[in-house]
Order: structure tokens, then C-alpha cells, then sequence
């Protein structure tokens, strides 16, 4: 956590449309924040990054992280507190999310593995937000039949390895039957997060 008076807070948004309730959800939780003088905010929108999603050679060889990446990965090292909105497609994260975390999230950048029982994440001290919106996907459902699939991956297998805590997940769903008042009432309440998280 930072030493200063100021919370540093970054959103992510992992929709690749910049035209989503995605994006809606992050600017109604940035606008909160911005009436609190005690935060610093940061934004990133991962569509508008350019590089290279596909991971070529695996971990076998190191592909040189693109301008875009390292200013990503420099964001996520300054903020004491992330806030990740994404879509759920195919019961995980979109192509352009996971395609940033193999490439940027890597051994030495956000993790070390000492040895194969023994891995150290890099991010110890953050904490995390996790937002999720399902398409034609209920709560119940994607908790009981599906187990929080794409909930797992990003904050079991992504977040938490790196050292990153998780102190709070919200999914929203299913989208498709949302009315206009249901997607305004989440929108409010989105401000709610942003009041809280800025309080702690």
C-alpha cells in the first residue's frame, strides 16, 4: 500500500467495446470517486491498447512487451486498489482480457516461482474489486451449476497468485433481461462500491 495520504485506485474495464454497459459501470463508479479528494483514480480500458493478445512462444521464450502493456503493467503497480468490470463469455473472461494477463502478467513482472510448490506473487498488498456481467446467465445458476467459473480463474488463478486480495465480487445477470430502471439501479449502485472502496 502506498505511504502517502492519497488511495490510489485504478478501474479496469475488459469489454472490448467502448460502447458497453461495461464501460457505463466504469464511468458511473469513476464519477463517484472523483468527488472524494482523498483518491487518486486511474483509468485503463483495455481496447484501446495495442499489442499483441496471443502469447507465441509460451513461457519458452519472452516476446518484448509492446509501450502499451508496460504502462498497463505500470498502473496496476502504482494502485493500491484495482477494480476489474468485465463481460462473462463462454464462462470465462473475453478474449482481449485474457489475452492481456498471458502477456503481461508474467514470471518476474507479477509472480516468481521459487520452486514448483512455492510460487511468491509480486502484487502482495493490493486489493481487488471484481464485476461481472452475464449475458443470459442468473446469479443461482452460474454459482450452483457452473461454480463461478470465470470468478475462479480471474480471482483464484490470476489475482490471488499474484498476491493481489479479492475483498469483494459482484455478478450482474442475466443482462439480457435487465430493464432500463434495472440498468440505472446498478449504475447507483456501482457509486455505492466506489464510496465504500474509498473509505477503506
Amino acid at each position: 500500500m502506498t505511504t502517502n495520504k492519497f488511495k490510489r485506485i485504478l478501474v479496469i474495464n475488459g469489454h472490448p467495446d467502448p460502447n458497453s454497459y461495461n464501460q457505463a459501470l466504469a464511468q458511473s463508479y469513476l464519477k463517484e470517486l472523483e468527488t472524494h479528494l482523498s483518491i487518486q483514480i486511474k483509468y485503463l480500458a483495455l481496447h484501446t491498447l495495442e499489442f499483441n493478445p496471443n502469447l507465441e512462444y509460451g513461457y519458452r521464450k519472452r516476446t518484448e512487451l509492446e509501450s502499451d502493456l508496460l504502462l498497463a503493467l505500470e498502473d496496476i503497480k502504482w494502485a493500491d486498489h484495482m477494480v476489474w468490470i468485465h463481460p462473462l463469455w463462454w464462462l470465462s473472461l473475453p478474449a482481449l482480457m485474457k489475452g492481456f494477463f498471458d502477456r503481461a502478467f508474467l514470471p518476474g513482472i507479477t509472480f516468481v516461482h521459487h520452486s514448483s510448490d512455492n510460487t511468491e506473487g509480486l502484487l502482495l498488498g493490493k486489493t481487488a474489486r471484481i464485476i461481472t456481467t452475464g449475458g443470459d446467465l442468473n446469479k443461482e445458476i452460474y454459482n450452483d451449476v457452473y461454480k463461478q467459473s470465470g470468478l475462479i480463474q480471474l480471482k483464484e488463478g490470476i489475482l490471488e497468485y499474484c498476491g493481489v486480495h479479492v475483498t469483494d465480487t459482484t455478478f450482474i445477470g442475466p443482462m439480457n433481461d435487465l430493464t432500463a430502471n434495472d440498468r440505472l439501479w446498478w449504475l447507483n449502485e456501482v457509486k455505492n462500491y466506489a464510496i465504500k472502496d474509498s473509505q477503506h
